[in-house]
């Protein structure tokens, strides 16, 4: 019987490459047109998000008798667990005499303020109003429709992901001196890819635009490095189906179907002088070898690892989108 895992149908999903050295690769600036980003940046800024923001990773909220608080465009906000595991979330502060919610105790699913004992259960007392949540068993989402200022939707703009038990899944959060627009134009640059990370990626080649076909999106064909020459061969195709996210998925090569969800959250109130975004980007991985079992068998530890990798990454990258910034906000950006 020829079984998925026997050698007529095996491949192996590394490749050896000899990459050019970094100063000989094929310069991309040529390619890379100003145009091409910003157009696409603004298709993406007039796409609705109906004023979700993503808060974070779903399993760091309600796991310890702790809330979870965050500043989301200038408001604070605090998210819990009720005992049932249904998600709470208001405004961060207590609406006795201020006291930060975040700091306060979480006791048999009732937030308990603190400072005086104030409790919230999630539902309206004293003029404390609860606001929309969702829980997409990745990323929590918040519904802010005073700082969003756009018509309300029921619920956030999730991209498709692999199925939850297919699936292994990561999510890294960085904070940046920027906006978010910042971050999503460093993700709708992939020509910097081999150049700007060198230890992760070679060969990167943008082999279509939003200019070439009616798909709003760009394709790559790019080798992650693994060790030495091995690399993976794989083609990702990049699109941003809100102004704040960016989706990278792979459509052919090893681990096909997974993807990278970059979101961009600002933490300040639009138009501050000194903005700051959250980074919230969950990596969703799948496959469909065998072996893949083991992954999803060992995703406790793997996941460190998937943090650790999107923070190299985003080290670089947010120093690109601070740069950014920072040339938008003196009228020095080019073009």
């Amino acid at each position: 019987m020829n079984r998925p895992w026997n050698r007529t149908t095996w491949t192996a999903p590394l490749r050896v490459r000899r990459a050019p050295r970094w100063e000989r690769q094929a310069p991309t600036w040529r390619e890379a047109r100003p145009t091409v980003i910003a157009e696409a940046l603004k298709r993406a800024a007039a796409r609705p998000a109906g004023n979700w923001y993503v808060v974070g990773a779903s399993r760091e909220i309600g796991a310890r008798d702790r809330p979870y608080g965050r500043t989301v465009a200038g408001t604070d906000v605090v998210l819990w667990r009720s005992e049932d595991g249904v998600l709470r979330a208001g405004p961060g502060e207590c609406p006795h005499l201020g006291a930060p919610l975040r700091d306060s105790r979480v006791v048999c699913g009732t937030l308990l303020c603190h400072w005086h004992g104030l409790a919230l259960d999630g539902g309206p007392f004293a003029g404390w109003e609860p606001y929309p949540v969702h829980d997409d068993g990745v990323l929590v989402w918040v519904r802010l429709d005073r700082a969003g200022g756009e018509t309300a939707l029921d619920d956030p703009v999730v991209p498709v992901r692999p199925a939850a038990h297919d699936a292994v899944d990561a999510v890294f959060t960085a904070v940046g001196r920027c906006e978010p627009e910042d971050v999503v134009a460093n993700r709708l640059d992939p020509w910097h890819g081999s150049w700007f990370h060198p230890y992760a990626f070679a060969g990167l080649k943008v082999a279509g635009t939003p200019e070439d076909g009616e798909e709003d999106a760009f394709a790559v064909d790019v080798s992650f490095k693994v060790a030495g020459r091995l690399v993976v061969p794989v083609r990702a195709v990049f699109t941003a189906p809100g102004p704040r996210t960016v989706v990278m998925r792979i459509t052919d090569g090893e681990g096909a179907g997974s993807v990278v969800e970059t979101h961009a959250t600002p933490l300040t109130a639009l138009g501050s002088t000194h903005p700051r975004t959250a980074v919230v980007e969950a990596v969703v991985a799948a496959s469909d070898r065998p072996g893949f079992a083991l992954a999803r068998a060992v995703a406790p530890a793997l996941r460190p690892l998937m943090r650790r990798t999107a923070g190299r990454l985003w080290r670089d990258d947010l120093a690109y989108a601070e740069r950014r910034w920072s040339l938008r906000s003196t009228g020095r950006f080019p073009g």
